[in-house]
């Protein structure tokens, strides 16, 4: 592999040896890994519980370029554009091979073919087009349709629905014909053709979204108004590092890919179909969890997304509104009340894992989706994801869950919640799953918190069992035990009672939360999942081990495989692939970690603490409260600019913000475009006291 200057594009002469670690390219919509023959559509699913997954979408892109003489091969992703080329160089002419998904026309994908003569020459010179594409899928039952505007198009529908009496997706796929050559002319020194795919579930949005490709082509700006959409993204956020090359690749895949999962910033459609652990390129029958949507979108990815684009996080609230009747069924259908969300989540909201004990144990999820709805509200103030966005259904729907799950024992006076699973997978049919437990007592808070802002009658059971709910902790060895009558030492699959002071925020003593790691650890599977050590490497910069998390962030580097930084499940590279699970944890590691920054109720917390290998850690758009902030993390001293407001993000009111520092108690006003500097310490941003609230009463 060889590294370009810029370290935002991969490049390399040789593919790699395992297809699963192609490039993917995707928009939020459409996904495909470069040269497969198949390709996924957000939402768009065939079968019904057990084997429900992604449907596979023949790729009419796929697409390789043959040349008659000896050529050199190069391959790059350029992840500031979103677009992989493959480029043949031979004596007498340079071709380039471009494939990208639309960044801002998600229902559209694109290849370019470019020919360069290489010298002065008479001869015409043709190159072979050779496509793998048939227009049949497993999954869909295709069958020809009118050719519209000389595109051809097929249609059809998925065989199976999620479940009896539930519609199957209809499915048109609209292309540009591609030949089987192109030839550059005589009199011609360069040539370019261009080639647009659309997929859409209806044809009035097909066939808008195709003349809206071939208007684009006739204007010259179907590949600019692509770059300007990705080039929009990476002007709102961006983290950069100096010190670490290796970190700096990593944190630029990451969140490339992480990107690529989200629709557009300008989108509001109804289509996105939430984030599932091996993004939109991925999910096919069989294979990286069906593309079914977990608590890894609202745990693991959802974070950092919601710091940086609240726009997209609230995109990912609203895919969990609209399967709120899936839940519903599932709650009924385990006798209990208000919302269960299932463990694995298609289009409907029914649960759609293969194994019924994780639908029916891994209760936790039901709290991991009421602490993404918490953060937002906190990072944004935006109520209107609440009331007309249906935000407090959920909440609610939620918090009636809990209360109808727990059951009292008077000899404790305490609610339990019984024979579950949690987290770490490798037990079930425990008791009071610490985490469990405590992202349900968090919950039921939420629930209070947000009923009391809408003026919503409140249920006392909801405060009631929150304040008696069970957390377990063991007063003598001074540490969470994972569950009721956990052992020392026993197995762990993964990061599970480290997870309680972050994400979910739970106060304890360091020497508890010191602990809690120390004890966890040794005995977590070291061939587990690669989010994991991400978890770990969090609890140590909390308490001042700063070399400590660098080497467990590190270690996350195992699972980054190949020249196109594409991450594994596991780190011999087996498991789900383009694994965003565990890209948003090593993320998290960096963004929360390293800045300490802590979203909690009226202010954004911060610690920074940088590790030897790391000299400055730049964290650009951090929104908060309808403003964004630069962030610059240094040895001594830390450097934030409040960003000029351009426009709000998200739905939020830009309020005035200033900077506390914990210990000598300075406030620092924050003036747009005005960069303050202050020693590295603990503090937070917070609105203004003297000013009046932006709360949205």
């Amino acid at each position: 592999m060889s590294w370009e200057s810029d370290p935002y594009i991969f490049s390399t002469d040789t593919l790699p040896t395992d297809p699963r670690f192609l490039p993917p390219l995707a928009n939020g919509l459409l996904g495909w890994r470069v040269y497969n023959e198949i390709m996924h559509m957000g939402g768009v699913y065939n079968g019904q519980v057990g084997r429900c997954h992604r449907a596979d979408i023949p790729c009419p892109l796929a697409v390789e370029v043959e040349v008659e003489e000896a050529a050199q091969h190069s391959y790059s992703l350029d992840t500031h554009t979103g677009v992989f080329t493959h480029t043949l160089s031979s004596a007498s002419l340079s071709v380039s091979q471009c494939w990208y998904s639309h960044r801002h026309y998600s229902n559209m994908m694109v290849m370019e073919v470019l020919l360069v003569r290489q010298v002065t020459s008479q001869e015409p010179i043709t190159v072979q087009l050779v496509s793998s594409f048939t227009p049949q899928s497993k999954d869909i039952d295709f069958e020809p349709g009118p050719d519209y505007r000389g595109g051809r198009h097929i249609q059809g529908q998925t065989k199976t629905a999620e479940f009896p009496g539930a519609s199957c997706p209809v499915v048109h796929l609209i292309w540009t014909p591609i030949p089987t050559t192109v030839t550059l002319l005589p009199e011609q020194s360069q040539s370019r053709w261009g080639f647009i795919l659309v997929a859409a579930t209806s044809l009035d949005v097909g066939e808008a979204c195709f003349d809206e490709g071939l208007n684009l082509m006739a204007t010259g700006d179907l590949r600019p108004s692509h770059e300007v959409a990705w080039r929009e993204l990476w002007l709102q956020s961006k983290i950069e590092v100096s010190g670490s090359e290796s970190l700096s690749r990593a944190l630029i895949g990451c969140t490339f890919y992480m990107l690529s999962a989200f629709p557009s910033i300008h989108e509001t459609s109804s289509l996105f179909g939430g984030v599932s652990p091996g993004g939109l390129s991925n999910g096919g029958d069989g294979q990286d969890y069906w593309g079914h949507v977990f608590w890894d979108q609202e745990i693991w990815i959802y974070p950092c997304i919601a710091l940086f684009y609240p726009g997209l996080a609230r995109a990912a609230l609203e895919y969990r509104v609209r399967t709120m009747d899936g839940a519903k069924y599932n709650a009924q259908i385990q006798g209990y009340k208000g919302l269960k969300f299932p463990w694995e989540s298609a289009a409907s909201g029914r649960e759609m894992c293969p194994e019924p004990i994780y639908g029916q144990q891994e209760i936790h999820i039901n709290g991991d989706i009421s602490l993404a709805f918490q953060l937002y509200l906190y990072l944004t103030q935006d109520l209107s994801m609440f009331s007309v966005g249906r935000g407090s259904e959920v909440v609610y729907g939620l918090a009636d869950y809990w209360v109808s799950r727990v059951t009292w024992k008077p000899d404790q006076q305490q609610y339990h919640l019984l024979g579950v699973m949690p987290p770490d997978e490798y037990h079930y049919n425990v008791n009071n799953s610490v985490y469990t437990n405590t992202v349900a007592k968090h919950s039921l808070q939420f629930a209070l918190e947000l009923a009391a802002l809408l003026q919503h009658p409140e249920p006392k059971e909801w405060r009631e069992v929150a304040e008696k709910l069970k957390i377990p902790f063991d007063p003598e060895a001074q540490y969470h035990p994972e569950y009721d009558d956990y052992i020392k030492g026993h197995p762990v699959k993964q990061a599970d009672a480290v997870m309680l002071a972050y994400p979910l925020g739970m106060l304890m003593p360091p020497e508890v939360r010191r602990n809690d790691l120390e004890l966890y650890e040794p005995v977590t599977d070291p061939h587990g999942p690669a989010m994991t050590w991400s978890m770990f490497a969090i609890g140590w910069l909390e308490i001042g081990e700063a070399e400590k998390a660098h080497h467990l962030v590190e270690r996350c580097f195992k699972s980054i495989q190949g020249p196109f930084q594409v991450w594994s499940e596991y780190s011999d590279g087996s498991g789900a692939v383009n694994f965003l699970t565990g890209m948003g944890g090593f993320l998290q590691a960096v963004v929360f970690g390293f800045t300490g920054f802590r979203t909690q109720k009226e202010r954004l917390a911060f610690s920074p603490l940088l590790p030897n290998g790391i000299s400055e850690l730049c964290i650009r758009g951090v929104s908060y409260l309808g403003c964004k902030m630069d962030w610059l993390l240094r040895r001594e001293d830390v450097c934030v600019i409040l960003r000029k407001q351009v426009h709000s993000a998200g739905n939020a009111k830009s309020c005035d913000l200033q900077i506390i520092l914990k210990a000598s108690g300075t406030k620092i006003p924050l003036t747009p475009g005005q960069p303050v500097t202050f020693p590295r310490e603990p503090g937070y941003v917070c609105k203004m006291s003297q000013v009046a609230s932006c709360w949205p009463f």
